[in-house]
């Protein structure tokens, strides 16, 4: 199951460059790439809000 990005992101930044694998891409809120998502959980561990939740 990979990581997906809920509601609850406020676009902080603070996962995306924790993304050994590029998966997470910008805009209103962030977006996990399921596809390229390996579930190591690094946007998991340093986001404020707890936004990065297993699918």
């Amino acid at each position: 199951m990979s990581y997906k990005i809920t509601d609850a992101c406020i676009a902080c930044g603070a996962c995306q460059p924790e993304c050994p694998v590029d998966a997470i891409s910008a805009g209103d809120i962030y977006v996990i790439d399921p596809d390229k998502c390996i579930e190591c959980g690094a946007c998991a561990n340093v986001c404020p809000v707890n936004a990065p939740q297993q699918d």
